[in-house]
């Protein structure tokens, strides 16, 4: 049996493709950089980095399928293009050693964010959207690297693209940018919050999509894997209930909320470290990301389970990993 090969299952939702596909049968090979492991799975370990064009076409040869999950996840980093580098040029180098390698198909991970989002009302695969619409480093290397794996299809290689929403679950190790927005409400690190909105999902159930999407999805075809589009006063709620923390209760405006990612970006230019708001994710925040999964139910038979469970299953896994405090 050929291995199917994973980029990202030392990261949040590449582990949670590799443990579905082990749970399914397959024999999982995952890219790993040097020192690397990925934990609590019996997978092939192939040392490499998306940087190097060398180590990806060592890594992929002999595979059947492939899935393209690793991405540089930041809303900021101090060197912008190292996201570029990662995002954009890693993905042309897989995609190409894939095409050398003769593999049966490749499944990219895209984002949501790569999705337009109508003034008012709900986003879909069909909503147009540009480069200018892009927010930052992360969703412009993310939309550019989108628009390599199309040109890889329009060539003719099997590629398929998932756009998973905000994904949520156990074992978000870095944590995410989701991730984080529940670990700092743990913490009582959210004071105040502004008026935005988020499509929450399991993770687990986006690596059920990856798999209908390798199984069932077309060749060139998007599709969204989301679930429960939220404020973030509900979701703050459905917290508070589930962890029994208090959730913010005052409201801050746009204005003072981009003053304050303003301050805090500039400081971590400064200091080095994260910046607590990242100005990028303020800029995000002025629309609500809610959009509609049902191109992929209606194409791949993708049907997510409500996100409660995965928020108590997020809550318990920091908990017990000691990521909170007291």
């Amino acid at each position: 049996m050929k291995p199917v090969f994973v980029t990202g299952a030392t990261g949040f939702l590449g582990w949670h493709v590799a443990k579905l596909l082990v749970e399914s049968g397959e024999r999982v090979r995952a890219l790993v950089r040097p020192g690397k492991t990925v934990r609590e799975l019996d997978v092939e370990l192939a040392t490499g980095d998306l940087r190097d064009p060398d180590s990806v076409r060592r890594a992929v040869q002999g595979c059947s399928v492939v899935y393209h999950v690793a991405a540089d996840y930041r809303l900021w980093s101090r060197h912008p293009q190292e996201l570029y580098r990662s995002n954009v040029d890693g993905t042309r180098n897989l995609l190409e050693a894939a095409r050398q390698a003769r593999v049966d198909r490749l499944v990219y991970t895209s984002t949501v964010g790569c999705i337009g989002i109508p003034e008012s009302g709900i986003g879909d695969e069909s909503t147009p959207v540009s480069l200018a619409e892009m927010t930052g480093a992360y969703k412009r290397s993310k939309y550019l690297a989108e628009q390599i794996a199309l040109s890889f299809a329009q060539q003719g290689f099997p590629v398929v693209i998932v756009n998973p929403t905000a994904p949520i679950g156990d074992h978000d190790v870095k944590p995410t940018p989701t991730g984080k927005i529940i670990l700092d409400f743990l913490n009582g690190r959210l004071p105040a919050y502004v008026e935005t909105g988020l499509n929450l999902v399991d993770a687990a159930d986006i690596a059920r999509g990856h798999l209908l999407a390798c199984q069932r999805g077309r060749t060139g075809e998007r599709y969204i894997l989301g679930c429960q589009n939220l404020t973030l006063r509900q979701i703050f709620e459905k917290l508070a209930a589930f962890s029994g923390k208090p959730a913010p209760s005052t409201q801050i405006p746009f204005s003072l909320a981009y003053a304050a990612g303003l301050v805090s970006t500039a400081w971590a230019f400064v200091s080095g470290k994260e910046p607590r708001a990242p100005l990028d994710g303020v800029r995000m925040a002025r629309k609500k990301m809610f959009v509609s999964h049902q191109k992929a139910a209606r194409e791949l038979g993708y049907d997510p389970g409500p996100v409660d469970q995965a928020l108590l299953r997020a809550i318990r896994w920091f908990q017990d990993n000691g990521y909170c405090q007291g």
